[in-house]
C-alpha cells in the first residue's frame, strides 16, 4: 500500500514538473516572439502607437532619468529593464515582470539595460476606466467596497496566460481586419486576467466608486487641475469627507508622497515644459505655475532635476540635438 502511494505521488510530481516545463517553454517562446514583433514594428529609437491605446518603445542605450506623469496603464518589457520612481518608492521591472499604474501621478523613470545590439523594447497598454469597470461588472466584482489603501503603482510577475494574451494582441498588427474585431476582445481578456491576478485589488479599488482610494483619485484630479493655485488641504479634505490627518495618510498611502510634494512636482514639470517648449525664461515660468519667489523656484527646481532651470533646459535641448542629428 505504501509503495503504491509513493508511486502515485511520484507520478503526480512528474506530471506537475512536465506541465511546469511546458509553461516555461511557452512563456519563453512568447517572450522571444514579442521581442521580434516589437523590433520589427519600430526600427528606430522612439515610440509609436500601432493600435489605439497600444504603445511601443525602443531605446538603444540606457537613458537619463525622465520626469513625467504616469497614466493608467499595463506595461510589459520584451527586452531590457526599467526603473520607475514614485515618491521614495522604486519599482524595477523586466521581461519576467509587468508594471501596473492606475492613477495619473508625477513619476521618474529610467531605462537601465539597453544597447544597439539588444535595445530596450517595451509596450504600454492604456487602461480605459470605463472598460475596466465593464469587465469588473461582467466578472462580478462591481460590488466590492473595501476601504483599504492601495498603492497606485506596483510590479508583479508576468504569468504565462497574461503574456500569451499580450502576444496575441501584438500579432493582430499583421491582420488589420482581424484587429478591428479581436483587439477589443483581447484587451478585455488582459484586464480580466489582471483583475484575477496579484494586482486585482489595485485595479478594482481605482475603478470602482467607494473606498478611500476613490476619494484620493478625486483629490489627485483636483490637484492636477488646480496645481497653480495655493494648496488648501483643509478645503480638499473637507470635500473628500476626511479629516486633514486622515487625508494626508491616505493620500500618501496611494501616491507615496504628500499633497504638497505632489503639487510641487506638477508645478516644476509644467515649468520645465514651458521653458523647453515655449522658450520662457525661468522667472516667467515660475510665476506661470504659481511660484511667487523666483529664488525659491530655482532651489526647488535644482533639487528635483539636478541642475538650475536654464542649464537643465539647455542640457535637454543639446540631448535632443544629438539624438536627431
Amino acid at each position: 500500500m505504501k509503495a503504491a502511494k509513493t508511486s502515485e505521488k511520484f507520478d503526480v510530481d512528474l506530471i506537475n514538473n512536465q506541465q511546469a516545463k511546458r509553461e516555461a517553454d511557452r512563456a519563453q517562446a512568447n517572450r522571444e516572439e514579442l521581442t521580434v514583433a516589437i523590433a520589427r514594428a519600430i526600427c528606430h529609437d522612439g515610440t509609436i502607437e500601432p493600435l489605439k491605446g497600444l504603445h511601443f518603445k525602443r531605446s538603444s542605450s540606457p537613458g537619463e532619468c525622465i520626469h513625467g506623469v504616469s497614466v493608467p496603464a499595463f506595461c510589459v518589457i520584451a527586452q531590457g529593464s526599467k526603473e520607475v520612481l514614485l515618491g521614495s518608492d522604486r519599482y524595477l521591472y523586466d521581461p519576467m515582470h509587468y508594471l501596473l499604474a492606475t492613477v495619473e501621478l508625477p513619476i521618474v523613470s529610467q531605462i537601465l539595460a539597453a544597447s544597439p545590439e539588444k535595445p530596450h523594447l517595451s509596450l504600454r497598454l492604456d487602461l480605459d476606466p470605463t472598460l475596466v469597470s465593464s469587465v469588473m461588472v461582467e466578472a462580478g466584482y462591481a460590488s466590492s467596497r473595501s476601504r483599504a489603501d492601495v498603492k497606485a503603482i506596483a510590479v508583479s510577475s508576468l504569468d504565462a496566460n497574461l503574456l500569451d494574451a499580450v502576444v496575441r494582441l501584438v500579432r493582430l498588427l499583421d491582420s488589420p481586419t482581424e484587429a478591428h474585431v479581436l483587439a477589443p476582445l483581447i484587451k478585455r481578456e488582459i484586464i480580466y486576467r489582471l483583475l484575477m491576478g496579484e494586482q486585482g485589488n489595485r485595479l478594482r479599488h481605482i475603478a470602482i466608486l467607494g473606498g478611500y482610494t476613490h476619494h484620493i483619485a478625486r483629490a489627485i484630479e483636483r490637484l492636477r487641475k488646480d496645481f497653480k493655485e495655493p494648496l488648501r488641504i483643509e478645503n480638499i479634505a473637507k470635500e473628500m469627507g476626511m479629516s486633514v490627518s486622515g487625508f494626508h495618510h491616505h493620500f500618501k498611502s496611494v501616491t507615496a508622497m504628500s499633497p504638497l510634494q505632489f503639487q510641487k512636482q506638477l508645478r516644476l514639470q509644467e515649468a520645465r515644459r514651458l521653458m523647453l517648449g515655449e522658450n520662457l525664461d525661468a522667472t516667467s515660468a515660475a510665476y506661470r505655475v504659481g511660484y511667487e519667489d523666483a529664488s525659491h523656484f530655482n532651489r526647488e527646481y535644482k533639487r528635483l532635476f539636478g541642475a538650475p532651470p536654464m542649464r537643465d533646459v539647455e542640457r535637454l535641448r543639446e540631448t535632443a540635438r544629438e539624438t536627431f542629428s
